[in-house]
């Protein structure tokens, strides 16, 4: 694998990359990761500002296409096609009270942002990642997410996920390592083992070795037959219990088809009109104030500093 700044680019220089940051994912990092922060207005701004200061380092580190994706509510289309999805409880009210600020300092910084309404962020990047990835002139997108159901959105070393934290690129090759099954199959192991992040349980006795073994073959919930005895024999060679696994995939096959879908992205490509649209080129003047607020005039004199000139 090619070294890679903290931008993800390539060291050698080649070719233009795309940014694709999961923004409600940030400010969830910063608000548990750094002190609180009080701003000038008196309200609670530290993870916005840990936010904002990380894009314009990444801006400093030469990022140029940069796009954000947030979720402006936290309820979407999903929350309707199943009762147990994430929702906005629990959320600290200091946390949820920085969800548009943020939006509002991302755009005065110049960055664009998808505040997602009916879809969710993550429909937004992998919006953004199909759009970005048929232009000719992008030798690689980055989607800044350790999220797992962006595995999805990876295509060989083109499109990848970027975990900016850990500093690690996660490419086609990298996904199949880490799950057992291709980009393409993820929403189907995540129907099968569940994702309690967002709030669905997969199917009982279904683990994530064993869904990786029968999707390795099977790739997709609706190729896997109904009956253990036809399954292929090395896959059931493979698994534990292949009798009862198949029974109840067979019993809840309609269900594994829900989760599945709320696990599959949506991709809308009216989001990005063209790749040119999340060409950085400089901050607002509103950045000045937004910046004071934060208390943090200097990130404004960086921002203003890094603008092409």
């Amino acid at each position: 694998m090619t070294p890679t700044d903290e931008t993800g680019r390539h060291r050698d220089g080649r070719g233009l990359r795309v940014h694709l940051v999961d923004g409600t994912y940030e400010l969830f990092r910063h608000f548990f990761g750094a002190p609180p922060r009080a701003g000038a207005d008196g309200a609670e701004v530290g993870a916005v500002r840990g936010v904002v200061s990380s894009m314009v380092a990444m801006l400093g580190d030469g990022a140029t296409h940069l796009g954000v994706a947030t979720d402006h509510v936290i309820e979407s289309f999903r929350n309707r096609m199943w009762p147990g999805y994430k929702t906005g409880g629990g959320v600290d009210p200091l946390l949820r009270a920085q969800f548009i600020p943020l939006e509002e300092a991302l755009e005065a910084l110049g960055v664009r942002v998808w505040p997602m309404v009916e879809l969710e962020a993550d429909d937004a990047l992998a919006s953004a990642a199909a759009v970005a990835a048929d232009d000719d002139a992008v030798d690689q997108v980055l989607v800044c997410t350790p999220d797992k159901d962006l595995a999805q959105c990876v295509v060989d070393r083109r499109v990848v996920q970027f975990d900016r934290r850990a500093g690690t690129i996660t490419d086609e090759n990298g996904v199949r390592a880490k799950f057992g099954v291709d980009p393409a199959s993820i929403p189907d192991w995540l129907a099968l083992v569940g994702d309690s992040a967002d709030g669905f349980p997969g199917l009982a006795g279904w683990g994530k070795k064993t869904a990786a073994v029968v999707l390795a073959h099977y790739r997709h919930i609706p190729d896997i037959p109904d009956t253990a005895a036809d399954w292929e024999p090395r896959v059931i060679r493979s698994v534990r219990g292949a009798a009862t696994l198949a029974a109840r995939l067979a019993e809840e096959r309609d269900t594994a088809m829900l989760f599945r879908d709320l696990a599959t992205l949506r991709v809308d490509r009216s989001l990005l009109g063209a790749v040119d649209d999340l060409a950085w080129r400089g901050p607002a003047p509103a950045f000045a104030e937004i910046c004071r607020n934060l208390r943090d005039p200097a990130l404004a004199e960086r921002g203003a500093a890094l603008a092409p000139r």
